[in-house]
Formats: C-alpha cells, sequence, structure tokens
C-alpha cells in the first residue's frame, strides 16, 4: 500500500507488508556531511521477528537503525543514498513523507522519555494528532495492556507519566507507540538505564510484542541479544571509521557458529 506513505490526514489501520521481508536495505550508505557513517549496507529483516544490532561503540548501529524511519534526517548534515524498502517504496523516494514513516515505523529511545502529561495523554497523544477518529479510551487500554502496563496504571490514568518508574515509563513510551499501530518497532538500547527487574520486563514484552510487530533492536549486551532476537546483525568499523555489516543470520548461528572470524572475536569478547 503505497499510498500509506504519502502525506494524509487520515489515519490507517495496520497494514500486512508486502512481499517476502518486513524491510529491507539495499546498497544503503549514510553520511553526516562528508562522513560515510554506514557504508553499501545490503539488510532483509525478517516479519514478525525480533532482530538485534550489535556491534562495538561507533560502528553505525544506532545510524543503522535510525535508517528505517528515516530519524537520521534531523541531523541538518545527514544524508543517505540506497534504498530501504518498505511496503513496496522506497523510503527515500522524493514523494514519501518522513512524518508517516515514522507512524508506520515506531521508535523505542535509549532513555524513557515520556512526554509531560498524565498517563492517558501519553498514549492517545500520538493517535489524536495523527486523526484517529475512533475510541480513544479503547486504544489507550489496549495500547497499555500489550505493553503489560494496564494492571499498574488503570486506576491512575491521570497520573503524570513522570510520576512512573523508570521501567514503567519505558513500558509507557512503548504502549505510545504502540497506539499509533506501527508494523515496525525500532528500539535503540531499551534497557541500558533500567535496572536487572526492571530489563526482564523489557525483554519478556519484547518476546510478547513479536507476535504482532517486527522488533529491531540496538544492543550492547550480548546476552541480551542472545535471550530475545531471533537474528542477529553484527556491525564493525572499516579502515575509514565507516559501520560495515559484518554477518548477519539467526542468533543461534552468530552465537555458536559464526562464518567471519570478526563476529567470534565479538561474541566471544575478545574484542570490542
Amino acid at each position: 500500500m503505497i499510498h500509506t506513505l504519502v502525506k494524509t490526514a487520515e489515519y490507517a489501520d495496520s497494514l500486512p507488508t508486502n512481499g517476502r521481508y518486513a524491510i529491507q536495505a539495499t546498497h544503503l550508505n549514510i553520511f553526516y556531511g562528508s562522513f560515510c557513517a554506514i557504508k553499501d549496507v545490503n539488510l532483509a529483516i525478517e516479519p514478525q521477528k525480533i532482530t538485534a544490532i550489535i556491534g562495538s561503540s561507533g560502528c553505525g548501529k544506532s545510524t543503522m537503525l535510525r535508517s528505517f524511519n528515516r530519524m537520521n534526517e534531523l541531523v541538518p548534515s545527514a544524508h543517505a543514498t540506497g534504498e530501504v524498502l518498505f511496503m513496496g517504496k522506497n523510503l527515500y523516494a522524493p514523494d514519501v513523507d518522513p512524518v508517516e514513516v515514522r507512524k508506520r515505523i515506531g521508535m523505542v529511545f535509549q532513555k524513557p522519555n515520556p512526554f509531560p502529561k498524565s498517563i492517558y495523554e501519553n498514549v492517545a497523544w500520538g493517535a489524536r494528532i495523527h486523526g484517529f477518529k475512533g475510541n480513544l479510551d479503547i486504544l489507550v487500554e489496549e495500547a497499555l495492556h500489550q505493553a503489560a502496563l494496564w494492571d499498574e496504571v488503570k486506576d491512575k490514568l491521570k497520573q503524570s507519566g513522570l510520576s512512573l518508574s523508570g521501567g514503567q515509563q519505558q513500558r509507557l513510551c512503548i504502549a505510545r507507540t504502540i497506539a499509533i499501530k506501527p508494523e515496525i518497532i525500532l528500539m535503540d538500547e531499551p534497557a541500558s538505564a533500567l535496572d536487572p527487574i526492571a530489563t526482564l520486563k523489557i525483554e519478556e514484552l519484547m518476546r510478547d510484542l513479536a507476535r504482532r510487530y517486527t522488533i529491531i533492536v540496538v544492543t550492547h549486551n550480548m546476552q541480551q541479544a542472545a535471550r530475545v532476537s531471533d537474528y542477529t546483525a553484527f556491525f564493525n568499523m572499516d579502515a575509514d571509521r565507516a559501520g560495515v555489516l559484518i554477518e548477519y543470520g539467526p542468533t543461534t548461528q552468530i552465537f555458536t557458529n559464526p562464518r567471519d572470524q570478526r563476529t567470534e572475536d565479538y561474541v566471544t569478547g575478545r574484542f570490542g
């Protein structure tokens, strides 16, 4: 449904992606000014699975993640070449509206960032500004249920989202993303600022959400990647410090029988 990616005032329900993959990068290069941060990446993401992006600091993991919903463009010097195909459309085509892209491909950030609004309004806000015409009460409750937060907040929906614990705030941000009804959820180290118990809840939530959504997560935590992901992409820096994709495959293969020595060195802790 290519038309859903061009600018529109209508709020659309979730639609299946076309083709074999949920989203696919083809010969993708991301630049900040003249610096190439991601070089010639080809990566096809499986639908309704969790794909982890791992690699040492500075290798372009977050840049790669943000390329899937054009968040890099919030940096004025950023630009891209190549293609990112979603729903049969190159997301970087001139007629594609990045706001529509970010509605279909949601983002959860490293640090919980609830709005200074009530718990209810945190979830309802995005749907409302995108023109949702249905029952907001039902939408908010469904999103909070999917984020495994409803039972903890159902009696205090008018309280500030900032009053919640760190782990609850992160699940509130996930509920806010879910309420827009995306096809894909991007997560940039979603548990790195949380304690072990809250981290476990986020990981359990990710596995549950993968029944409905495609999830792509950046993580520095090898144990986390091994626990939660179905597929893993390992990035490294080349001689020019550009991020390059070294190896991609099922997580069990990447962690137990990698094909590239650099992958084995990284996942076993020999470098990185």
